[in-house]
């Protein structure tokens, strides 16, 4: 590949929104909140196992607590993403941190998604489809317009890129 420039890894330069604090916040409650209930209703309604019924929602209910007070701040601190006129970088995880780079000659397709939470905080999730094996990168947390220009500029970047580079994958 002579004259193109080299793909670097490096820490992409972009945070979520900072409203996608308050919707990772209420997905970790839409998902912890039914099993708790559904604990803490058997165990008021069955009393010969009220015990062996509530103390499991106690746990999951303080575990829950826990992991609501440390993921949104912690995912908003670690995730990050940009879009360069040669590639797509992202990073995400918890303590196992994945950095990854799709190359515009990669892409394959350039989706926006925006589920009922979503739309509440007015965010979108941006997925941009490979030829990879590790499967799609995903941009979540962005403003939903601005989600809307990343995938615009990114159908019209990868058909420029597409047309004088030929398909890649």
């Amino acid at each position: 590949m002579s004259g193109s420039r080299p793909f670097r890894l490096r820490p992409p330069r972009n945070r979520p929104d900072r409203r996608a604090i308050g919707w990772w916040l209420l997905q970790a409650i839409v998902i912890a909140l039914p099993p708790i209930a559904v604990l803490a209703l058997l165990a008021w309604l069955i009393s010969p196992a009220r015990f062996w019924l509530a103390m499991p929602a106690v746990v999951l209910g303080v575990l829950a607590a826990c992991y609501a007070a440390v993921m949104p701040g912690w995912r908003y601190r670690v995730h990050r993403w940009e879009t360069t006129d040669i590639a797509v970088y992202t990073r995400s995880g918890w303590f196992w941190q994945q950095s990854r780079i799709a190359p515009l000659a990669r892409i394959q397709t350039v989706d926006t998604v925006r589920g009922p939470l979503e739309r509440m905080f007015g965010l979108a999730t941006v997925t941009v489809t490979t030829a990879s094996a590790k499967g799609a990168l995903r941009i979540e947390g962005l403003d939903h317009e601005l989600a809307e220009e990343i995938a615009q500029r990114l159908t019209e970047q990868t058909q420029s890129t597409a047309a004088t580079a030929g398909d890649a994958t």
